[in-house]
């Protein structure tokens, strides 16, 4: 972090605990999806549902619903970024053409963005 974005973050962490509880929990995660076993991340859930944060209770229990993609994201080395952030960028592309054009013009537009794509490689 730059100099200034430690000078908010301790800023915002004397001026609320909330903040803070929920900083160390990200912080946590964070670390946790980096590498780590299944009974941390069962002690993460614990810690964040008792926190009596409210958005730090909610996305323990949804990571509870999905627990085994929350488990496979902590236990394996790969993950899906890079898929993702290709069907991101395709539904931007055509969220901005809806209604104008069909199959060619989205080809038209993909091709040189997958073609800069094989070059940065």
């Amino acid at each position: 972090m730059t100099p200034q974005q430690i000078a908010s973050v301790d800023a915002l962490k004397i001026e609320s605990a909330e903040f803070t509880i929920m900083r160390q929990l990200a912080m946590r995660f964070r670390g946790l999806l980096m590498g780590s076993s299944i009974e941390k991340l069962d002690v993460w859930l614990h810690d964040a549902q008792l926190t009596g944060v409210y958005a730090m209770q909610r996305f323990a229990r949804a990571a509870r619903q999905d627990f085994d993609a929350v488990r496979n994201a902590v236990l394996e080395p790969w993950s899906s970024g890079q898929t993702e952030g290709q069907i991101n960028r395709l539904k931007a592309i055509k969220r901005a053409m809806y209604g104008r054009a069909g199959i060619e013009l989205l080809r038209a537009r993909m091709i040189p963005l997958y073609q800069h794509d094989l070059h940065r490689d």
